[in-house]
């Protein structure tokens, strides 16, 4: 959760609500003395360019690395087998040691030899088990890996901020852009295609905790640490695209900028960059931390959330302050509007998300939702009548705006969900993790995908948001990070639905 003012990332990590961790499902690589080993001042890259191959060099590296942690892993399998049948010839000598005791009887026979028989049936079941568990476990790993890497492709990755990233969107005119908002205090806009920082926004005191985009003008909102949202408007122009790089290469062929130390930033950094520091607007009337904001459908006027249990609903024209929205028990954590009524979801660490209903302007509903059992991190709209709603107790849950009495579907994980998305046109809901898992499910519940991790790819530490574009006849899905990245994912949509 962002905190107040300018901590750095532990302290902002550490003010997080404190989560129970699952061990992540991933294929084991274990340690173990192999039976051939590389002769002592020959490197991996000599041995293979000995050897005649039509394959890059580089492929044929992963293509070893998967083979070499195969072969680790039957030979932990080959051990183990070996252990275990010492186990049954052991069991087998005792109860024929027994047998000779009991007056000179025979062991093959009665009740000993059932005792023996069913004995040594157990260990001979636990090692089949055993064995076709672990198996089955490398061919599952490698073949999601290989899935994923079909479904998407790393677009871009954009490394410029000084501090985790809470909040990323694309902008909804044009140019289209990405924009993000980080603890280090400042809010950052990218070319998509490029990966360059357009423009550096420095105008708050805190943590900039959201970043939302005008529905028609080339103005940003931004939620703060502070105590403060801003409304500032920016004018960008777009590099050159550079030429799009061989997308049948996988994922992490693509880019091999992760490898690098944290912090470490490519390019021109965000302080050789245009940077607007004067807001248009200032929107000051929480007693806290405001953690989200944004524009309600027409643009006029704009809901913020904050730690001081309120949401506040502002005219963008004067900044005056409409209404005040109490009711949550504790503080909020996420709000959201609707893309074409007036309607406002809230989401609060109180384990609820409520709904506001501004339609009629005479009366403003509201109507409050449990359904889930710790910390709601976010709750969305989506474009036709559903919320999607994000907890830190590890479950998403699809509800129908007709009848909010229970959820339609629910989506049960291994780790605590933050700020999540769900695409316009194919309905497709991208949940982050605390684990720095991004995974890919539908309206009705179905796991769709899960995007490629690895050493050399993928968010290093929690991921904290997602964001779709679905512009220009194709779906992009961007993610970020408190490893102070944001990385672009090209979705291939018919290999998405096909796997489902």
């Amino acid at each position: 959760m962002p905190v107040e003012g300018g901590s750095s990332s532990g302290s902002a990590s550490a003010a997080r609500h404190p989560k129970q961790k699952r061990k992540a499902h991933s294929l084991s690589i274990r340690r173990t003395n192999s039976t051939e080993e590389r002769p002592a001042g020959i490197q991996r890259g000599d041995m293979l360019e000995g050897q005649d191959s039509k394959l890059p060099l580089s492929l044929r590296h992963n293509l070893l690395d998967l083979f070499g942690q195969i072969e680790r892993e039957f030979e932990n399998l080959y051990i183990e087998n070996i252990e275990l049948r010492r186990e049954i010839d052991s069991l087998n000598e005792r109860l024929t040691g027994d047998g000779q005791t009991v007056d000179g009887g025979d062991p093959t026979k009665g009740a000993l030899k059932t005792k023996a028989s069913h004995s040594t049936s157990q260990l001979s079941q636990k090692l089949k088990t055993t064995y076709k568990a672990s198996t089955s476990k490398i061919v599952s790993s490698f073949k999601a890996t290989a899935g994923s890497r079909a479904v998407c492709q790393l677009l871009k990755e954009y490394m410029g901020h000084r501090d985790g990233i809470w909040d990323l969107s694309i902008t909804r005119t044009v140019p289209v852009v990405l924009g993000t908002a980080s603890a280090d205090h400042s809010a950052l806009l990218w070319s998509i295609e490029t990966g360059k920082c357009l423009l550096r926004y420095a105008g708050h005191a805190g943590s900039v905790n959201s970043i939302k985009f005008h529905p028609t003008e080339q103005m940003a909102l931004t939620a703060s640490g502070d105590q403060t949202a801003h409304i500032w408007r920016y004018m960008v122009q777009l590099p050159v695209p550079q030429p799009t790089p061989d997308v049948s290469a996988p994922c992490d062929e693509d880019q091999d900028s992760s490898d690098r130390e944290e912090g470490e930033v490519d390019g021109e950094g965000p302080c050789e960059v245009p940077t607007v520091r004067v807001a248009t607007a200032t929107l000051k009337s929480h007693q806290g931390v405001v953690i989200a904001a944004d524009w309600l459908v027409g643009g006029r006027q704009v809901v913020t959330a904050s730690w001081d249990r309120a949401a506040n609903l502002y005219e963008v024209e004067t900044s005056e302050l409409v209404h005040s929205l109490s009711g949550h028990d504790q503080e909020l954590t996420h709000c959201c509007t609707h893309p074409t009524q007036r309607l406002v979801v809230t989401s609060s660490r109180d384990t609820t998300f409520r709904l506001w209903d501004f339609r009629d302007p005479s009366i403003h509903s509201v109507n409050v939702f449990q359904g889930h059992t710790d910390t709601v991190t976010s709750a969305v709209f989506t474009v036709g009548d559903n919320v999607v709603s994000g907890s830190d107790d590890r479950t998403v849950k699809v509800w129908d705006l007709k009848n909010m009495r229970s959820p339609i579907a629910t989506i049960r994980t291994d780790s605590a969900v933050n700020r999540i998305s769900v695409s316009a046109n194919q309905r497709i809901i991208a949940l982050p993790h605390d684990n720095r898992q991004v995974r890919l499910f539908d309206m009705s519940g179905v796991r769709l995908a899960r995007l490629p991790r690895s050493n050399r790819m993928g968010h290093r530490r929690m991921v904290c948001c997602t964001a779709w574009n679905e512009e220009n006849q194709s779906c992009n899905l961007f993610t970020c990070g408190f490893d102070r990245q944001a990385i672009g994912w090209n979705i291939n949509i018919p290999a998405l639905l096909q796997e489902k």
